[in-house]
C-alpha cells in the first residue's frame, strides 16, 4: 500500500468513527434505561477515540475535525444517517442496527490495519479492534431482543434493516463477503430477513453527502467556528 492510498484510508476510517461518535452523542440522556444511556455514551467516546488517533496520524486532527466543509469528508453515507427513519427521529432498533453494520465493518478494517506495516498505524488498529468487538458484541445482543421480542419489536428492528441495507455497499467495499457472514448469522438468529441487494447509494467517499451531514456539521463545528484559535 502506498503512502498516500495509506493516508486516504485512515482519513476514511478517522472520519467514519468521528461522525458516528457525533451521531452516537445525540443519545445521552435519551436512551431507554439508564444503563443503556451509559453504554451508548461509552461506545460514542470509543468512537471519538479512535477518530483522534487515526486522524492525528491523516494530519491535523483540529484541523480535520473542524475546518473541512462536508465536502471535504469522507465517511461513508451510512455513518451521518439519522439514528431513525428521519432526521430528528431517534429509534432505538435503528440505531442498533445502524451500530450493528457499522461496527462488523470497522471491526474488519481494524483488524486489517492492526496486521498492516506501519507500526503506528497497527497498534492505532489494534486497539481499535477490542473497542469494535465489544460494540459488535453489544448490537448483536440487542438485535437478537429485538427482533425476537414483541410483534412491534420485530416489525420496527425490521423497517430499521431494510431502510439502512442499501447503505451498506458502500460500507463494505472491499469487505463485502467477510462482513456478510458477519451479520448475516445475527439477522437469522434474530428472525430477520436480509432485504435483496438493490439500490446502492454511495458517494460519501468521494466527498458527495447527504444533506444530514451538513446539519451535523453545522451543530458540531459552531463553537470552533465562532471562536477560531481559542485555547481553554
Amino acid at each position: 500500500m502506498s503512502e498516500v492510498v495509506e493516508q486516504v484510508e485512515l482519513l476514511a476510517l478517522g472520519d467514519d468513527a468521528l461522525i458516528a461518535a457525533q451521531r452516537l452523542a445525540e443519545w445521552v440522556s435519551r436512551a431507554p434505561t439508564l444503563e443503556e444511556d451509559v453504554a451508548l455514551a461509552n461506545i460514542a467516546l470509543d468512537q471519538l477515540g479512535a477518530a483522534r488517533m487515526l486522524l492525528a496520524t491523516a494530519g491535523d486532527e483540529d484541523e480535520l475535525a473542524y475546518r473541512r466543509d462536508d465536502h471535504g469528508f469522507r465517511n461513508c453515507l451510512l455513518a451521518e444517517l439519522p439514528l431513525g427513519p428521519a432526521r430528528g427521529d431517534l429509534d432505538f432498533g435503528w440505531t442498533m442496527t445502524w451500530l450493528l453494520m457499522l461496527s462488523a465493518a470497522q471491526l474488519l478494517r481494524y483488524t486489517d490495519l492492526a496486521a498492516g506495516a506501519d507500526e503506528q498505524a497497527a497498534g492505532i488498529g489494534a486497539k481499535a479492534v477490542k473497542e469494535s468487538t465489544y460494540h459488535l458484541d453489544h448490537a448483536s445482543q440487542w438485535m437478537l431482543r429485538l427482533g425476537g421480542g414483541t410483534e412491534q419489536s420485530h416489525r420496527r428492528v425490521q423497517e430499521a434493516v431494510d431502510g439502512l441495507w442499501p447503505y451498506g455497499h458502500e460500507l463494505t467495499e472491499g469487505i463485502r463477503d467477510r462482513w456478510l457472514a458477519i451479520v448475516e448469522p445475527v439477522l437469522a438468529e434474530a428472525g430477520l430477513t436480509r432485504p435483496a441487494d438493490r439500490w446502492r447509494p454511495d458517494g460519501g467517499r468521494a466527498g458527495r453527502h447527504t444533506e444530514h451531514l451538513s446539519y451535523l456539521l453545522a451543530e458540531m463545528q459552531s463553537l470552533h467556528r465562532a471562536h477560531p484559535g481559542a485555547q481553554w
